[in-house]
């Protein structure tokens, strides 16, 4: 603990007697997670009455003060890349943009640059104060690659607590348009049903009856298409990995396009005329777009709502399904 930035400082009263206290510094603090709290007790940066204190679970002393030295942030292991994305807000604490189809979010295997994370460490630059212990920009959420759409990103590690906490209480306004395969009956209710990794198949998600995360999708039929298509409105009470598309499968309503939950040609796609067929039949990606977001700005408090349309490919898809 030799680097000059001031120790963060918090005196434990009767109350917080026996909390562990990794939870006890970040409700304390506000501006740190739990998991960074923890990520820093354990490598000695935190001190208790001047002693440097490892264990995360150790019981909370009233009386006691404990001190946090958070580190510099250092750089993020990606590499900034020039890619444009369209930015729809930014400030100090976060940044709101419509995402592309076709742009992966977050490194990874097959995917190591190229991604939006590439292309925020060089829209943001400097502007990125450090989360995780990394300057780097603070993922909240995501979108699969060939998914469109607004997205949030945390600029700060206190934003990034606070928007994290708020996806993870179900406290967000998500709402996205599919096109799906089918009438949907009836034309407005839900899917329910746990999601989980597909047995049979581990690079799909399905429903399941062990083991799998609660989902719920409410839908809404905005307008159906030669008694074969169905534009629908969807909105998240969850937000598990490829909830609509696994949900409106399992339903009997795969999405349009989809690569990995659309296998065979649906029968509904007979009753459409040939130049609509021919346009859904081959849609390169799933019909899908994130096209609300709402959330409460973690500095402010401030109500904030945003709303993007479809892209041109989906846009020129309806069209010739009209």
């Amino acid at each position: 603990m030799t680097d000059d930035t001031p120790p963060l400082r918090v005196t434990a009263t009767e109350e917080h007697t026996g909390q562990r206290t990794d939870r006890f510094l970040a409700d304390a603090l506000d501006t740190l997670s739990r998991s960074r709290v923890k990520a820093l007790m354990e490598a000695g940066h935190v001190l208790r009455d001047g002693q440097i204190l490892r264990e995360p679970a150790d019981p909370v002393q009233p009386g006691l003060c404990y001190e946090i030295r958070v580190p510099p942030a250092i750089p993020a292991t990606p590499q900034a890349q020039d890619i444009p994305f369209a930015i729809l807000y930014e400030d100090a604490d976060l940044i709101v943009l419509d995402k592309p189809a076709g742009l992966v979010v977050h490194p990874a295997p097959g995917n190591e640059d190229g991604t939006l994370v590439n292309a925020l460490l060089a829209h943001c630059g400097d502007s990125l104060t450090g989360i995780g212990g990394e300057r780097r920009p603070g993922i909240v959420h995501r979108l699969d690659k060939d998914t469109s759409g607004v997205m949030v990103v945390a600029k700060t590690e206190q934003a990034h607590k606070a928007l994290s906490d708020a996806f993870a209480t179900r406290d967000i306004d998500r709402t996205y348009l599919a096109l799906a395969w089918g009438l949907m009956t009836p034309a407005s209710g839900g899917f329910e049903g746990a999601i989980g990794r597909d047995k049979r198949d581990r690079k799909r998600m399905a429903v399941v009856t062990h083991g799998g995360k609660a989902a719920l999708t409410h839908y809404r039929t905005l307008s159906t298409h030669h008694g074969a298509l169905s534009l629908v409105e969807c909105r998240l009470a969850t937000g598990r990995t490829h909830q609509i598309r696994v949900h409106f499968s399992h339903g009997g309503h795969p999405l349009v396009g989809d690569p990995v939950y659309l296998r065979r040609i649906p029968a509904a796609a007979r009753t459409l005329p040939d130049d609509a067929k021919r346009a859904a039949l081959d849609f390169p990606r799933q019909a899908l777009h994130a096209a609300r977001l709402g959330f409460t700005h973690p500095r402010t408090g401030e109500a904030m709502l945003f709303e993007t349309a479809p892209p041109a490919d989906f846009k020129a898809l309806m069209a010739k399904i009209a």
